[in-house]
């Protein structure tokens, strides 16, 4: 899907839940990576290092769990070690080596390695404030923009290559939040505490003959098992 994204917001959406094989059909599900062990709180963007915690290990055998005896033929994941680990169990269900893919990374941010706060965090330091000025952007990061676009060009290679089949991208919660909001027809800035994306969650874009045509989203590490259809 290499289309600009007014064009992507123009995508009639439609909730499925139960997806028939078809030849000219194809579901990319857009897995986000696990807990990671972080114990000093910081943002740790793109800086290598930062692994799963077990919990986080737990998570994405959720995930995996969760799409087990769908016909998945394609496994990508961003770079980020993180998202690696979250492939593996993913791996290990479909027969499959994941892909690795760097335009579904983590977004750049300028507070990567630092903690967010204005106690001890990065807000007490005027020289950071600049940094906010754009929410909409946003000014402190890559914009949603260019971030969306990239996943989607990605997201669309993957529903070509699996057409017929489903295919499974392990990225991030930002990455995964803008391309849904773009997919939903949505304006991409929004409040980060908003955003439906829990960790191993699994958002799923539906394609038939290239076209988007549906968008679903489960939470199958979360204490409910919750699955909702995308509106």
């Amino acid at each position: 899907m290499t289309t600009g994204h007014n064009e992507q917001c123009r995508y009639a959406v439609l909730a499925m839940t139960e997806i028939p094989p078809r030849a000219d059909r194809s579901v990319v599900h857009l897995v986000r990576h696990g807990e990671v062990a972080n114990p000093r709180g910081v943002l740790y963007g793109r800086i290598p290092g930062f692994h799963l915690s077990e919990d986080g290990r737990l998570m994405a055998k959720a995930a995996a769990d969760f799409l087990a005896g769908r016909d998945v033929t394609l496994l990508m994941s961003s770079p980020l070690e993180r998202a690696i680990e979250t492939a593996e169990p993913l791996a290990a269900q479909f027969g499959l080596t994941a892909v690795i893919d760097d335009r579904l990374i983590e977004p750049w941010n300028h507070f990567e390695g630092m903690t967010f706060g204005i106690g001890d965090g990065a807000l007490r330091r005027p020289r950071h404030w600049r940094y906010l000025a754009n929410p909409l952007r946003p000014s402190w990061g890559e914009p949603y923009r260019d971030v969306a676009a990239r996943m989607l060009d990605a997201i669309g290679e993957a529903a070509g290559a699996a057409r017929g089949h489903e295919a499974v991208c392990v990225s991030h919660q930002l990455p995964i939040w803008v391309t849904r909001r773009s997919a939903e027809g949505h304006r991409l800035w929004h409040h980060p505490a908003r955003r439906e994306c829990a960790l191993g969650s699994v958002t799923s874009l539906t394609f038939d003959a290239g076209r988007l045509t549906g968008v679903t989203y489960a939470e199958p590490a979360g204490p409910g098992r919750r699955q909702v259809a995308g509106a």
